[in-house]
């Protein structure tokens, strides 16, 4: 199966929560996910995360952004975060959920290989 890289380069939740659920899928069939959070995007990540949807997610049973967060990285997707998004929003790597990692889009880009499936999201 073909690994699959995703780049989020909007500061929108629910783009995030769809990549997140998509490259769960990705390693639930046996495959490998990686999600790249650029500039703004990084900025989901402060803590407390939170979603403006949050809420209408929990009420109809399903989880919270902060929740597919943890369900994503412990199930193996390997969740980046830019380098330069950091510094943008304010940031630092400690204020990021534990085992999400730091990083670069060219790092990100050398990485992917050509097998690889690349989105933007």
């Amino acid at each position: 199966m073909r690994e699959l890289r995703i780049l989020v380069a909007t500061a929108e939740a629910e783009r995030l929560r769809g990549v997140l659920v998509m490259a769960a899928a990705q390693v639930a069939l046996g495959g490998q996910a990686t999600v790249f959070l650029q500039l703004d995007a990084v900025g989901l990540l402060r803590p407390p995360i939170e979603a403006p949807r949050d809420g209408a997610h929990q009420a109809a049973g399903l989880p919270s952004l902060a929740m597919v967060i943890d369900e994503a990285l412990g199930s193996g997707v390997a969740i980046l975060a830019c380098q330069s998004g950091l510094a943008l929003c304010g940031m630092s790597a400690e204020d990021l959920p534990a085992g999400v990692e730091v990083g670069g889009p060219i790092g990100f880009l050398q990485q992917t290989d050509d097998d690889a499936r690349l989105l933007f999201a």
